[in-house]
C-alpha cells in the first residue's frame, strides 16, 4: 500500500498543469503547441491548446514583430504597472484546470446530482418537447449559435428570415399589429410594457396596476423596475379595483395574465374598455399554445401582449434562456423596445430583411432612452419559430387540444376524490382546494415527491398543477393517483380513464378562438423532417458565423464557443429542470452555480456574485440598483447623480436612468483618456448627491488608461460608488481586475469573456460581482430565496437567470484553469497589438498608450477617406464581406471609426488573412483617391457583390472593374468563399415601408 501511495505521488507530481506556458523558440505551426507531454500520465486533451489560436511559435513571431523577446515585457508596456495583480491571483492554484475528458466526467457527475422529477409546477415554465431536427440542427449547430447580431444584413439573411417567422408567429397568434424579435424573459418583458404605459402619459400618470393573477416572479420584477421610474405599482383584482375613480385618474396601465397563474381563463374585454376610457393601456401576459384555442388578446382590446415562447420547443433549462415575445398595436410600434426585423430591399430591388426602426435606440438617445435593451434571445426565438414552422397551425392546435383534454380528465377525476377545482374555465393549469380531504397541502406534496412528481406550492390549502406537451397517459395516471393516495381513495388505471375523453372544452364560447392563424406558406410547407432539414440548412447557408471566419467585432469578443463546453447543455439532467424545483433536486446545478460564482469572484477580485441578470445591460441595471439600495441603507437615498464618460457604451446612461439616476456626462481628452479634471470638478460639484460613476476598462477606445485608480478615488472621496463595466474583461484576466482598478461593482458578459455563444443575437448572461459592503443587496427571488439579507427585488424571471448556459462558462473556466485564463487574456492583447502593427501605415490608429500599445482591440479612423474619396465606414464594411469577413464594429464609439477585436482564439494565419484583406481594400480606396475609379461607381461603393450581381449579363454589368476583382480580390477566395446573398440593403426604404411579417400566400405567389 505504501508503495502504491508513493507511485501515486510520483504520478501526480509529473502531471503538468493544463495551462500552456509560452515557450518562445522557433516558429512552425504544429498540432496545437507541438509540445510533448511531460509524462505518460499527462492528459493529451488539454483545452488551452485548443482554445488559444496562436501556438508558441506564432506568439514568438508576433512578439518579435512588436520588438519584444518575452510576453512579460509586452504586457508591462500594455497594462499600467500600478494596476497589475500578482500572477498567483488567477493561477492553477486558485482555479485548477481540467482536461476536456475530465470536464466531461465532472459534468456527468454533477448532472447525476440533479434529480429528474416530473414537474407540473407551471408558472410560465413547461417541459417542452424539442423536435430532434431542431435540437441537433439549430440548438447544437455552430452555424446557428456562433453568428453575431445581424447588424450586417447582407450576410445574415437566414436568421433574419427566421426571426421574421418568429415575429409573424407572435403577431398571428396574438392578433396584434406588430411584434419584435424577442426580449429576455416574460417578467422583464412585462416591465418593458409597464414603462411603455408610463412614458405614454409623459410621466403624468404614475399608477400601474398588476392583477393578482399575474405570476409572482413577474410582479417581483415589476417592483424593481417601478422603483427606478417612480411608478406606483398596485397589485389586486383588476376586475373590481378599477371601480375606484381615484385609482383611474392616475392610472397609466394594467397588466393581466391570460390564462392567469392559477389557470383561470377570464374575460377581460370589459376591463379593456374601462382601461381605455381612463386613458391607460392594457398589457396582457399570455401563452402562445393557449392562444390556438383562446380568443386572442388583440381581439378583445389588449394594447400590448407578451409572454414566454419557450413551450414552443425550448428546454426548461432551470429557468432559461427563453425567448420572451412582445407585440403591440400599430400606434405603439415606435415606442416598442428591443429589436424589430423588417422586410426591405437591396439596391438591385431584391427583397431583403434588416433590423428596423429604433434598434439599439439607447445608443442614439442615451440618458433619454426608456429601455436599455441591447440584446434579445435570437437563438431561442429561432427555435420557437422553427417549432411553429415544423408543426404548422393544424398540429399546434392538436397539441393544444390534447393538453387541454388531459387537464379536463385530471380535473374531473381528482374532483371525484373530494377536492375542489378553483375555476371551471381553464386551458392547461388547475388549482385545487384540498380542505376537507387532507389536513393541509403538505400531505399531498409529500405523496407527490415520493412518486417523483413536483406540484406547485401555493399555500396550506391549495395545490396547483400545469400540464404540457410532454405529459403522457402514464403521467396522467401517476398524477391522479397522488391525489387518490392522499385521500385514501382507490387508485385509477389507464383503462379507468379510457372512457373519460371530454366532449366539450372548458373554455366559454365567447373566449374560444374562431379566427385563423399562421396561414403563411412558411408555416404550411416544411412538415416532413426532410423538408424541415433542408429549410434549416438553406437559411444557415446565408449567414456568416465563426464556422466561416473570424468575426472581429470590437467590444463583442467573438471567441471560440468550444464544443466541449457546449455538450452538457442539452443533457436531460440539466435541460429538463424546472427553475422552481426543490433545492434537494438541483444539487448538481447548485454546485455549478457555487463554483462559477466563486471563480468569477477570484477573477474580478470581488467578494460576492449574482448570476441572475440575463444580459449585459441587465447586469448594469442590477449593479446600479444595488448601489442605490446601499445608499438608501445609509440614509442617503437622495444620492441620485451618476457620472458617465461621453465615450461610454449607450446602455450605460440608459441603465442609469432605469435605476432612477440622473446622468451627468464627463469629458474625454483628444487622446481618448478620461478628463480627470472634469471628473473631479463634477464629482465635487455633486458630492452631496453623487451616487455612482460608470467606467469601462479598458476604455471603449481600446486603451488601458493610467488614471483609472485616480478616477475611482475621486468618486469615493465624494461619497459615490464605482461601477466598472466589464464588457472588456477579456483584456484583464490574470493581469489586473476590476477591484484592483478601484471598482465596487462590475458586470461581466459571459457571452463575451467566458465563451457563451452569441446565438445570432442572444442569449447572453450579465452577472454582477460586488465588493463586500454591497453583497447584502444582491437580488433575491420570490420563489427561491437567494441574494443578500437586504436584497433588492428580482431583476429576472428565474432565480439564476439563464441558468442552463451557465454550464458553458463554468466549463470554459474549469478547462482553461487560472493559468489558461491568464494566457488567453495575454494572447488577446498580443493579437490586437500585432494587428495594429500590421495595419499601421495603411490606416490611422486613433488611440494608443505612451508605449504605442493598444489593449485587446484597436480603433482605426477612416475619416480621411471620406474627405478624399467620399468613402464612408459602411463602404469599407460592405467590401470586407466580399473578402469573406464579418466587418468590425462600425461607427462606434466614434462615427468615423472601426473597432477591431480579434480575440485569443484566432491563429496568426487568420489574423494575417484579415490584415491582408484590409490592406488590399486600402489599395482599392487609393485607386479611387487617385482617380482610377469613379467616386460614385467603384468596388467599395457597390459592395458587397452577391452571386446575383456577378451573374449579370455583359449588357447589365456597368461597372468599371472586372467580376474577378469584385468577387475574388485575393487568391485564397478561389478556394474558400462565403457569398453575401443580397446586395447592399436600402435602409431608408425599409424604414419608410415597414413590413415586419412573412410574405402572405398572395405575395409569395406574385414573386414566382
Amino acid at each position: 500500500m505504501a508503495a502504491f501511495c508513493n507511485l501515486s505521488a510520483l504520478v501526480l507530481k509529473n502531471i503538468p498543469n493544463h495551462a500552456r506556458p509560452l515557450h518562445l523558440k522557433g516558429f512552425s505551426r504544429g498540432l496545437a503547441t507541438a509540445k510533448s507531454p511531460s509524462s505518460l500520465f499527462a492528459s493529451l486533451d488539454t483545452f488551452s491548446d485548443r482554445h488559444i489560436g496562436p501556438d508558441d511559435g506564432e506568439a514568438a513571431h508576433m512578439l518579435s514583430k512588436l520588438g519584444y523577446d518575452s510576453m512579460d515585457a509586452f504586457v508591462a508596456d500594455t497594462v499600467p504597472e500600478k494596476i497589475r495583480v500578482s500572477e498567483t491571483s488567477v493561477s492553477n492554484e486558485t482555479i485548477p484546470a481540467l482536461s476536456e475528458s475530465e470536464l466531461f466526467q465532472r459534468a456527468k457527475e454533477l448532472g447525476r446530482a440533479n434529480k429528474h422529477f416530473k414537474s407540473f409546477i407551471g408558472m410560465g415554465y413547461h417541459n417542452a418537447v424539442v423536435p430532434p431536427v431542431i435540437l441537433r440542427n439549430i440548438m447544437e449547430s455552430p452555424a446557428w449559435y456562433t453568428p453575431y447580431t445581424p447588424y450586417q444584413p447582407e450576410i445574415s439573411q437566414g436568421r433574419l428570415e427566421s426571426l421574421v417567422n418568429f415575429q409573424t408567429m407572435v403577431m398571428s397568434l396574438t392578433s396584434m399589429d406588430i411584434a419584435n424579435a424577442s426580449l429576455l424573459d416574460e417578467a422583464t418583458a412585462a416591465a418593458e410594457g409597464m414603462v411603455m404605459a408610463f412614458t405614454g402619459t409623459n410621466g403624468k400618470r404614475r399608477t400601474f396596476f398588476a392583477d393578482s393573477g399575474v405570476a409572482p416572479q413577474t410582479v417581483a420584477v415589476l417592483k424593481t423596475r417601478a422603483k427606478g421610474f417612480g411608478i406606483n405599482l398596485v397589485v389586486g383584482d383588476a376586475l373590481t379595483a378599477l371601480e375606484d375613480e381615484t385609482l383611474r385618474v392616475d392610472l397609466c396601465g394594467v397588466l393581466v395574465q391570460y390564462p392567469d397563474v392559477n389557470g383561470t381563463v377570464k374575460d377581460f374585454s370589459v376591463l379593456a374598455e374601462t382601461v381605455h376610457a381612463s386613458g391607460a393601456l392594457l398589457v396582457c401576459a399570455t401563452d402562445l399554445l393557449a392562444l390556438t384555442m383562446l380568443k386572442p388578446p388583440g381581439e378583445w382590446g389588449a394594447d400590448i401582449v407578451l409572454g414566454n415562447s419557450a413551450r414552443f420547443g425550448v428546454p426548461a433549462g432551470y429557468g432559461g434562456p427563453h425567448a420572451a415575445f412582445f407585440a403591440c398595436t400599430d400606434k405603439l410600434k415606435r415606442k416598442m423596445p428591443g429589436r424589430l426585423i423588417g422586410r426591405s430591399r437591396d439596391v438591385q430591388g431584391k427583397p431583403a430583411y434588416r433590423l428596423a426602426l429604433q434598434t439599439r435606440e439607447q445608443h442614439i438617445r442615451r440618458e433619454k432612452a426608456t429601455s436599455n435593451i441591447c440584446t434579445s434571445q435570437a437563438l431561442l426565438a429561432n427555435m420557437a419559430a422553427m417549432y411553429a414552422v415544423y408543426h404548422g397551425p393544424v398540429n399546434l392546435q392538436r397539441i393544444a387540444h390534447k393538453v387541454h383534454s388531459f387537464a379536463q380528465i385530471v380535473k374531473n377525476t381528482v374532483e371525484n376524490y373530494g377536492y375542489k377545482a378553483i375555476g371551471a374555465q381553464f386551458f392547461d393549469t388547475l388549482t385545487f382546494d384540498v380542505r376537507g380531504v387532507v389536513k393541509d397541502s403538505e400531505a399531498i406534496h409529500a405523496v407527490a415527491l415520493a412518486a417523483g412528481i413536483n406540484l406547485r406550492r401555493i399555500d396550506e390549502h391549495h395545490v396547483g398543477l400545469t400540464l404540457d406537451e410532454s405529459v403522457g397517459v402514464e403521467d396522467i395516471v401517476n398524477l391522479i393517483n397522488v391525489f387518490a393516495s392522499s385521500a385514501s381513495g382507490s387508485p385509477v388505471t389507464l383503462s379507468d380513464l379510457s372512457a373519460t375523453s371530454p366532449s366539450v372544452v372548458a373554455i366559454p364560447e365567447n373566449l374560444r378562438r374562431t379566427s385563423r392563424f399562421l396561414p403563411h406558406p412558411v408555416f404550411n410547407t416544411h412538415h416532413s423532417e426532410t423538408e424541415m432539414l433542408r429549410y434549416i440548412y438553406h437559411l444557415q447557408s446565408k449567414d456568416l458565423g465563426l464556422v466561416h471566419a473570424m468575426i472581429p467585432l470590437g467590444s463583442c469578443t467573438m471567441k471560440l464557443n468550444s464544443t466541449s463546453s457546449m455538450i452538457p447543455l442539452t443533457w436531460p439532467e440539466f435541460a429538463s429542470i424546472h427553475p422552481f424545483a426543490p433545492r434537494d433536486q438541483v444539487r448538481g446545478y447548485a454546485q455549478v452555480i457555487k463554483e462559477l460564482e466563486e471563480d468569477l469572484c477570484k477573477i474580478t477580485g470581488f467578494h460576492a456574485c449574482s448570476l441572475q441578470p440575463n444580459s449585459g445591460a441587465a447586469g448594469e441595471y442590477a449593479g446600479l440598483s444595488v448601489i442605490r439600495a446601499y445608499h438608501e441603507s445609509r440614509g442617503e437615498g437622495h444620492r441620485d447623480i451618476c457620472l458617465i464618460p461621453v465615450s461610454a457604451h449607450g446602455t450605460n446612461p440608459a441603465s442609469a436612468v432605469m435605476a432612477g439616476l440622473k446622468v451627468v456626462p464627463v469629458k474625454t481628452h483628444a487622446d481618448g483618456n478620461l478628463d480627470l479634471e472634469d471628473l473631479k470638478t463634477k464629482a465635487e460639484k455633486h458630492k452631496d448627491n453623487l451616487a455612482a460613476f460608470m467606467i469601462t476598462y479598458p476604455s471603449t477606445f481600446g486603451v488601458f488608461e493610467h488614471g483609472v485608480q485616480d478616477a475611482c478615488k475621486i468618486i469615493h472621496d465624494n461619497g459615490g460608488q464605482v461601477y466598472l463595466d466589464g464588457a472588456n474583461l477579456n483584456a484583464q484576466i490574470g493581469v489586473t481586475n476590476p477591484a484592483t482598478c478601484g471598482g465596487d461593482v462590475c458586470h461581466m458578459n459571459l457571452h463575451k469573456t467566458f465563451a457563451i455563444p452569441h446565438g445570432g443575437g442572444g442569449p447572453g448572461v450579465g452577472p454582477i460581482c460586488v465588493a463586500e459592503h454591497l453583497a447584502p443587496f444582491l437580488p433575491t427571488h420570490p420563489i427561491v430565496a437567494i441574494g443578500g439579507d437586504k436584497a433588492i427585488n428580482a431583476v429576472a424571471a428565474a432565480p439564476f437567470g439563464s441558468a442552463s448556459i451557465l454550464l458553458i462558462s463554468w466549463a470554459y473556466i474549469k478547462m482553461l484553469g487560472g493559468a489558461g485564463l491568464s494566457d488567453a487574456s495575454k494572447l488577446a492583447l498580443l493579437n490586437a497589438n500585432y494587428m495594429a502593427h500590421r495595419l499601421s501605415g495603411h490606416y490611422n490608429l486613433r488611440f494608443k498608450n505612451d508605449k504605442g500599445r493598444v489593449a485587446h482591440e484597436l480603433l482605426i479612423d477612416l475619416a480621411e477617406f471620406d474627405k478624399a474619396a467620399g468613402l464612408k465606414v459602411n463602404d469599407f464594411a460592405k467590401r470586407l464581406q466580399d473578402y469573406g469577413f464579418h466587418p468590425p464594429t462600425c461607427s462606434w464609439p466614434i462615427s468615423t471609426c472601426m473597432l477591431i477585436e480579434p480575440t485569443e482564439s484566432e491563429t496568426l494565419e487568420e489574423i494575417d488573412r484579415f490584415c491582408d484583406a484590409m490592406i488590399q481594400i486600402r489599395k482599392e480606396a487609393e485607386d479611387i483617391i487617385a482617380g482610377k475609379q469613379p467616386k460614385d461607381n467603384n468596388v467599395l461603393k457597390n459592395a458587397p457583390h452577391p452571386i446575383s450581381v456577378i451573374a449579370l449579363s455583359e449588357e447589365e454589368w456597368n461597372r468599371p472593374y472586372s467580376r474577378q476583382t469584385a468577387a475574388y480580390p485575393m487568391p485564397w477566395l478561389l478556394e474558400k468563399k462565403f457569398w453575401p446573398t443580397v446586395s447592399r440593403i436600402d435602409d431608408a426604404y425599409g424604414d419608410l415601408h415597414l413590413i415586419c411579417d412573412c410574405p402572405t400566400v398572395e405575395e409569395s405567389a406574385s414573386s414566382l
